[in-house]
């Protein structure tokens, strides 16, 4: 099969690779599409950070990895004790593995699980004709009434839904949300299903129109930086929650600065450098400062492909071309990586020939 292969910072190759075989508990998929996202950038510029060319604990993955974490696909074959399944049926993977059995699974907070691994990070991913995936990460998607493009946006729709849930955002109250990127702007579609008002701030004018069509209530583009705080008041806004999307140290400052006292603050973009932070202030305000990680897969997938479903149509506008294995890295990482991105996501077909509009 073909497949896209990491071997370190700015190495992928599109090679021919043997077609794995699914284990106990396994399905084999056949990918129909597969999304990439920061992660995989941030892999390819400065990497290998967390794709497990140097051995993994878990998995026990050595040497060149197949990326792809954001995946989709026809189950063509099964593994004993992956029962639940039909051949042929399409199938979204929350990619991230769990043991079930540690405390953190037993709390039910398997992101955390203390065995925890992720396909196409940890093991072989989606950039390929043909992955094995735990059934366990899997849903059919036939009941939501979703086409595998589309069902390729539940992995990061999920990690969106989870950073909502994390700070509990709640019908009627202000909700900002500092970034508009590919969790952004699915993290602004569930913020205001939620029934939060919500407000969304970015440099990018197309990306705030999106959010407005996502159902954001107010947009802004960054006013001067410590200006945030009359840009909101301008507006009548005064969050009691804010996520922080973009992973960089300007705008936490910002959402420190505006969040009200007895606000929550989630840090959802991670931050590469050290952050100095005025912990005696957030103490005397009562500002929470949260963190999320990934998603619970058995609750927040299930909501991710029931908020894809609830806004009908494709997602186009989000995700509005499907590209072939060959153009991964000219027109997807690269583009990514040098921030001259025009799609809020990209996905590939890895069986598609030429590029073509969804």
């Amino acid at each position: 099969m073909r497949a896209a292969v990491y071997h370190g910072v700015g190495d992928i190759r599109i090679e021919n690779v043997p077609e794995p075989t699914p284990a106990r508990g396994e399905l084999l998929l056949e990918i129909r599409a597969v999304g990439i996202c920061g992660t995989d950038v941030g892999e390819f510029v400065r990497g290998p950070m967390s794709y497990a060319i140097s051995g993994h604990p878990v998995t026990g993955h050595r040497g060149p990895l197949i990326p792809g974490h954001e995946l989709a696909g026809r189950v063509v074959a099964a593994g004993p004790g992956s029962d639940g399944f039909q051949i042929g049926a399409v199938v979204a993977s929350g990619a991230g593995i769990s043991c079930g059995e540690c405390f953190q699974c037993l709390a039910g907070r398997t992101n955390l699980c203390l065995r925890y691994s992720t396909v196409g990070l940890h093991r072989d991913g989606g950039l390929a004709q043909f992955c094995a995936v735990p059934a366990a990460t899997c849903l059919d998607v036939s009941p939501y009434g979703l086409d595998a493009e589309t069902a390729a946006l539940a992995q990061p729709m999920a990690i969106a839904v989870h950073s909502m849930r994390r700070g509990r955002c709640a019908p009627g109250e202000d909700a900002l949300i500092i970034g508009a990127g590919g969790i952004g702007a699915f993290l602004t579609y569930a913020a205001a299903d939620s029934g939060a008002r919500v407000t969304v701030v970015d440099v990018d004018r197309g990306r705030l129109e999106l959010a407005s069509a996502l159902g954001a209530a107010a947009t802004i583009e960054p006013p001067e930086p410590g200006r945030l705080a009359e840009a909101l008041d301008e507006h009548g806004v005064r969050p009691s929650v804010v996520y922080e999307v973009t992973g960089l140290r300007g705008p936490l400052e910002e959402a420190i600065a505006t969040v009200v006292p007895g606000g929550r603050i989630v840090v959802v973009g991670l931050q590469n450098q050290p952050f100095e932070l005025d912990v005696r202030e957030l103490t005397l305000a009562e500002v929470e400062l949260i963190g999320t990680n990934a998603h619970v897969c058995g609750a927040d997938l299930p909501e991710a492909l029931r908020l894809l479903a609830a806004r009908g149509g494709r997602w186009n506008d989000v995700a509005p071309t499907m590209i072939p294995l060959d153009q991964l890295v000219d027109d997807g990482v690269r583009p990514m990586a040098d921030g001259r991105a025009t799609r809020i996501k990209t996905l590939i077909d890895p069986w598609a020939e030429t590029a073509r509009q969804r």
